[in-house]
């Protein structure tokens, strides 16, 4: 069996790569049905940093709720145009935007603010997100379908009820479930 310096080389090499094997498979002892157990992790690490945007969210934005909650509206959209300026890439903002203008009855403004923050985030027509707007948008696409079909039909070639419309089906088939 050991004839030669060959064949114990051989069984040098043949007993590094078995031991090589065993410290693998022992050190990969966290894998479980062939996925890694990080991916408790991952889920952990995505959820936490939902809750912190949300968080964060709800601290950047909190005065101006407070002041759309008191009456101030003019005072809160002054403070909205800072944060959406201050922050482009967030929805939020945008969704508070046309939440006050709706209120104040500037239908074509709302549809544009609630459809620009629908399109920075999905998460505002989710029924399971905590940051979920989905009554206010669909009451926003109900009587947003009524006042500009019925400007539309008054002025078929106007091109701002026109890309309104739009805005409103995109919203509306966000709201049926549908993607980008």
């Amino acid at each position: 069996m050991f004839k030669d310096r060959f064949d114990k080389i051989c069984w040098a090499l043949l007993t590094a790569a078995v031991a090589t094997l065993v410290a693998m498979l022992l050190a990969g002892g966290g894998k479980t049905d062939g996925k890694p157990a990080s991916g408790l992790g991952k889920a952990l690490e995505r959820d936490m940093a939902y809750r912190a945007r949300v968080e964060l969210i709800t601290r950047l934005y909190g005065p101006v709720e407070a002041l759309q909650k008191a009456g101030k509206r003019q005072e809160a959209l002054l403070r909205l145009d800072e944060l959406i300026r201050n922050y482009p890439g967030e929805a939020h903002g945008h969704i508070l935007q046309g939440q006050i203008l709706f209120e104040m009855g500037a239908l074509d403004e709302a549809i544009s603010s609630f459809y620009e923050g629908i399109k920075l985030n999905g998460d505002y027509v989710d029924n399971k997100s905590p940051l979920s707007r989905r009554a206010e948008i669909q009451r926003l696409v109900d009587e947003g379908t009524r006042s500009i079909s019925a400007r539309a039909g008054a002025n078929p070639d106007n091109r701002s009820i026109a890309a309104s419309m739009r805005k409103i089906n995109y919203l509306k088939s966000r709201l049926a479930g549908g993607c980008e």
